[in-house]
């Protein structure tokens, strides 16, 4: 499918809300004071919600140091094991080590930066709507949590919907068949690649995206705001995308220049660490910037780029009439679209 188009005709369900016209009026009214998605412009709105940034790079830091203690735990033992006892009670441990690892990490610091990224979404959206913070007798923190947790009544209710929002994004991504369209450069089938990376990153963005129209809207439907939501980014997938080839590549960029500079302090590190591990230590310390150069890319450039990302959509969005006839072609594309509103 082309995001040039309207859409298709699919499915009926939640098409029904948009009976008659396939254009109408904006589904919101809302302020919008920031326009500007330059990357300045961004980093000053980081700036002022820099305790979001701060504490989401303190969990990242906490983890990683963990990380390292682990896999060195995981390492040494099953070098001592197969030593002293047997190999396959040292490949045993080291599996045991990383799988009970990685269920940490994908169950507990997924949740907590879930939460401080929505956090973060719904104070940013105040700055980018209102130039302000609630009436600014409340700590951004208090105030993140108290109006994420007032749309959406409790945490598994927010994570559905994350879930079911990066469904809709990632069928909709599948559906695209113009990517070379959209970069008018000679020999445009060599970045093909970059082009496919540029909708997994807009898929991990675009949700706390969606979760920002809904807060800046308000209303007492959350659920039908984050379907809008939804529809205003098919509508205008071109231009936001477009828009984020530069983000990609200069966040790789940075991600890959930051794992450099930590090398030195990562071969530091790696020298006061127990004699089995030190053994391995190029690729230690390799490990070891590598990790410490994620919790900076995720604390500190990846929120620059959502910032850009969501004053670009707030933009595009506002007083534009919808397009009913994306609301059909969601609803036949993936069921996921329906059940956002049960």
């Amino acid at each position: 499918m082309s995001v040039a188009n309207d859409g298709g005709g699919r499915g009926n369900g939640s098409a029904e809300w948009r009976a008659g016209n396939q254009s109408q009026g904006p589904s919101h009214a809302y302020p919008l004071l920031v326009r500007d998605h330059g990357l300045a412009t961004a980093l000053r709105l980081l700036v002022e919600t820099l305790p979001y940034a701060l504490a989401r790079w303190g969990v990242l830091l906490a983890f990683a140091v963990a990380c390292v203690v682990w896999i060195g735990i995981g390492v040494g033992g099953a070098v001592w094991l197969g030593a002293h006892v047997a190999t396959m009670f040292g490949v045993c441990w080291l599996l045991g080590v990383l799988l009970a690892g990685g269920w940490i990490w994908g169950a507990i610091l997924r949740y907590v930066l879930h939460m401080i990224a929505c956090g973060h979404v719904a104070v940013l959206t105040e700055l980018i709507t209102r130039g302000r913070i609630g009436d600014g007798n409340e700590g951004q923190f208090a105030y993140g949590r108290r109006i994420v947790m007032a749309r959406f009544g409790e945490v598994a209710a927010l994570f559905g919907i994350s879930v079911l929002v990066r469904g809709v994004l990632r069928a909709f991504h599948n559906g695209l068949d113009t990517l070379g369209e959209w970069l008018p450069t000679p020999g445009v089938s060599t970045i093909v690649g970059l082009v496919n990376t540029i909708l997994s990153a807009a898929t991990r963005y675009l949700d706390k995206v969606v979760l920002s129209y809904d807060l800046a809207r308000g209303g007492d439907d959350p659920r039908r705001n984050v379907q809008d939501g939804l529809v205003y980014y098919c509508q205008n997938a071109k231009p936001i995308l477009t828009t984020s080839i530069w983000m990609v590549v200069v966040e790789r960029s940075l991600s890959i220049l930051l794992c450099l500079l930590l090398l030195v302090p990562a071969g530091f590190l790696t020298m006061v660490l127990p004699d089995p591990i030190r053994d391995y230590g190029a690729v230690v310390t390799i490990l070891v910037a590598a990790l410490l150069a994620m919790t900076l890319r995720s604390a500190f450039i990846q929120p620059l780029f959502l910032i850009c990302i969501m004053i670009r959509f707030h933009a595009l969005v506002h007083d534009q009439p919808i397009n009913a006839t994306w609301v059909g072609y969601l609803d036949g594309l993936t069921d996921k679209f329906r059940k956002i509103t049960p």
